[in-house]
């Protein structure tokens, strides 16, 4: 069985094919296949991935995961949120996951409120007009630290503190990562909605 994920982020990708890897379904990225990235004008995790979700399969005709995910920080009132991609541009830097680090530790100097939490939120649809769209979420709650630390990851992960770790998570291992990030627990969940949902479903029509 193909997926199309809806997300041109190799990082995203790479963390995921490796996740969904016990599912036994091949993940392919939209760009493999020519499609641009949707429009994402929501204001919410859940309204965006649907989005997302609902464009991909639409153009490849295939069943369609995608992932929208984000940095809320308890000190800006959840922001980035959905705009966490963008965040360093509205301070005048490139977009990029470097940028946005250097943009948030700028804006936090001085700061003691460091709570924060990675949030992934994935739907997957087996068409573009599925009604009932699958949708997980991980959440993990931490600290924003105050300089970058670890070389594992992308986005925030060498400034996302998880003081259960006593490390960021650039900092741990990637298969301890996978097993403990926002989007390690939203993939777990994902993969029993689709066992429940869609593979069970095919194994009786076969």
């Amino acid at each position: 069985m193909k997926i199309v994920l809806a997300s041109n982020n190799p990082g995203k990708l790479a963390e995921l094919r490796v996740m969904v890897a016990p599912l036994g379904v091949e993940l392919i990225s939209q760009g493999e296949l020519g499609i641009a990235e949707a429009p994402e004008p929501y204001h919410t995790f859940v309204e965006n991935a649907l989005a997302k979700a609902r464009h991909a399969s639409s153009h490849s005709g295939l069943p369609a995961l995608a992932d929208d995910a984000g940095l809320c920080v308890d000190a800006f009132g959840g922001l980035p949120g959905v705009q966490t991609a963008f965040y360093a541009t509205q301070f005048g830097y490139e977009k990029g996951d470097d940028n946005n680090v250097r943009a948030l530790l700028e804006q936090m100097r001085g700061l003691d409120n460091r709570g924060a939490a990675m949030v992934s939120t994935l739907v997957a649809v087996r068409s573009e007009q599925d009604p009932e769209p699958l949708i997980a979420v991980g959440r993990v709650v931490g600290e924003i630290a105050r300089a970058p630390m670890g070389r594992n990851g992308f986005g925030f992960d060498p400034v996302m503190f998880i003081p259960e770790f006593g490390q960021t998570f650039a900092q741990l291992p990637v298969a301890v990562k996978n097993a403990n990030s926002h989007r390690g627990r939203a993939v777990r969940a994902m993969l029993v909605l689709m066992r429940e949902r869609w593979l069970s479903n095919m194994a009786e029509g076969a």
